[in-house]
């Protein structure tokens, strides 16, 4: 089975983003991304979940922590449920900072993250306390949104009875964060500088190397070549545009980098599964960023 990346609109600018949709299937296919999700589905009975090398069938509720990179997808088998209510949550690891998940106060919630790259599915118990908190976590805004999101991860850490899904290892470290402050200084300029042109000239520059060196260096610590990440990058701001506006695909693609409408649906398309015009009009249900 193939495994697509998925590009997701989440900035380093967004602690989280949260979407909530209710749909008669699923239509997502297998695939990972970077972020960590949590995933909350409701009334989806004999769904076929697949989280790394697990399979299994879901119960009328669903709860799963994913870590970063970890193949994963519900597929709609079995269930004839009408109304499947799915909330996902993604941020990223840097949401939580690595030391900080050192004191001994978070040892459970590191333990938590530790085991949700293998996917952490919690119990039926678990689900009936924490859905409430994670359904009207889309009505919260600012600084207590992520007060609150924390709050749920506490609680889940510390949580009985929680089941690890896969058995294989399915992540790269050095997808996680990055070692290397030269890899975070040219990743913060193309965040910022992605709409317009972007060369890997100004980005050896800006790492203090020459380009062939730049090159492979960028690779071994982030796993991708250079074109590739400022490719995701606009891929990623592409998606929250169509998602958030009514700006034409033509509009979003030169304001996300993209010179050449032809080359920008060719990879939206090879990276998402569709075209950005079939992406929007199958988009449906609400998303916040926060």
């Amino acid at each position: 089975m193939e495994i697509f990346r998925e590009i997701t609109p989440l900035t380093q600018n967004d602690c989280f983003t949260l979407f909530s949709r209710h749909k008669s299937s699923f239509d997502f296919p297998l695939h990972t991304h970077e972020e960590f999700e949590l995933n909350l589905i409701l009334h989806a009975k004999n769904a076929k979940r697949v989280i790394g090398d697990h399979i299994d069938l879901i119960d009328d509720a669903e709860l799963v922590f994913i870590g970063s990179n970890l193949p994963h997808a519900w597929f709609t088998e079995k269930c004839t449920s009408e109304n499947i209510h799915e909330i996902t949550i993604q941020f990223n690891r840097d949401l939580i900072d690595e030391k900080f998940l050192q004191k001994k106060q978070l040892g459970f919630m590191r333990a938590m993250f530790e085991k949700s790259f293998n996917g952490v599915l919690f119990s039926q118990e678990t689900i009936l306390r924490i859905s409430p908190r994670i359904i009207a976590l889309a009505k919260k805004t600012g600084f207590d949104s992520v007060l609150e999101l924390l709050s749920i991860l506490h609680d889940l850490s510390t949580s009985r009875n929680m089941i690890t899904l896969s058995t294989g290892v399915f992540f790269n470290n050095n997808n996680i964060s990055y070692s290397s402050r030269r890899v975070q200084k040219v990743m913060e300029y193309l965040n910022n500088n992605f709409s317009k042109e972007v060369s890997l000239t100004e980005a050896a520059k800006i790492a203090s190397m020459t380009e062939v060196s730049f090159s492979r260096f960028f690779k071994t610590k982030t796993g991708q070549t250079f074109i590739d990440t400022l490719n995701e990058i606009r891929l990623g701001n592409a998606t929250r545009m169509l998602m958030e506006t009514s700006q034409g695909v033509a509009e979003i693609a030169y304001l996300c980098g993209f010179n050449n409408i032809s080359n920008f649906n060719r990879i939206f398309k090879k990276r998402k599964g569709n075209t950005p015009k079939e992406f929007r009009e199958s988009f449906s249900g609400t998303r916040i960023f926060i």
